[in-house]
């Protein structure tokens, strides 16, 4: 039976693993009714709750988690995710600070810790939203994990796509600029502000930030793509 609980629990860690939440469901919760105390399960049925937008039943996942293992990180940042989700903002930070309290004696580390893991997340759903074409949601999300850690150049530079995606472009600039001063090195920023350039025709100043971007990183494959691609249309004109 313990053999079989194990081949169980791996297919499902698996299937989780690749994204594949829809047929680790149904596996996870014939583990649960095996064994309900099974802190690791009910916090990923509850992410796959969250992901669903049943927060109240994420919530009562993640709770029950805490409840077998008051230390479980993740469960706990899951959980006070969802909380934001809900508008519970003083429950949110209130299970932050309950799980700094466990976790670590310096609050003001863990603080810095825990703003960097739950940014991660917030990242991580802002990412799931984006693969489905849910751009308000998924700037929210990018939006969440800026709040948290505002110096994260990947979040500036997704949040940009998504805004751009919106037609809003002037707000992407921003953030793809705020990417680049945090980090020049970032070439993506760079890729992905010449592209805004080039979308709304501003064709020299894209071509501008894919030779700057060549320049930061020498070999960066999209930046010398492109510019083969503008110099052909301009031959062509």
């Amino acid at each position: 039976m313990e053999e079989h609980l194990n081949e169980m629990y791996e297919e499902s860690r698996r299937l989780f693993e690749e994204g594949r939440y829809t047929e680790a469901e149904p596996l996870l919760k014939d583990i649960l009714r095996i064994k309900p105390n099974y802190a690791d399960v009910l916090n990923k049925l509850g992410f796959i709750a969250h992901i669903k937008g049943e927060l109240k039943e994420a919530v009562e996942y993640f709770r029950k988690a805490l409840e077998i293992n008051p230390f479980y990180t993740e469960a706990s940042l899951n959980l006070a995710i969802t909380y934001n989700e809900m508008g519970e903002f003083e429950k949110a930070k209130n299970v932050i600070a309950m799980a700094a309290q466990i976790a670590h004696p310096s609050p003001e580390k863990i603080d810095r810790f825990a703003a960097k893991k739950l940014a991660n997340e917030h990242f991580r759903l802002g990412n799931l939203y984006m693969e489905f074409g849910m751009y308000d949601e998924a700037i929210e999300e990018f939006r969440k994990a800026l709040k948290m850690a505002p110096d994260f150049p990947d979040v500036h530079t997704k949040l940009g796509i998504a805004l751009r995606n919106k037609g809003q472009y002037e707000d992407a600039i921003v953030h793809f600029n705020r990417a680049k001063e945090i980090n020049p090195n970032y070439g993506a920023a760079w890729i992905q502000l010449g592209l805004t350039y080039y979308m709304k025709g501003l064709t020299g100043l894209a071509i501008e930030e894919w030779e700057n971007a060549l320049k930061m990183n020498p070999g960066l494959k999209e930046a010398e793509n492109y510019l083969r691609f503008i110099r052909k249309e301009e031959e062509t004109i």
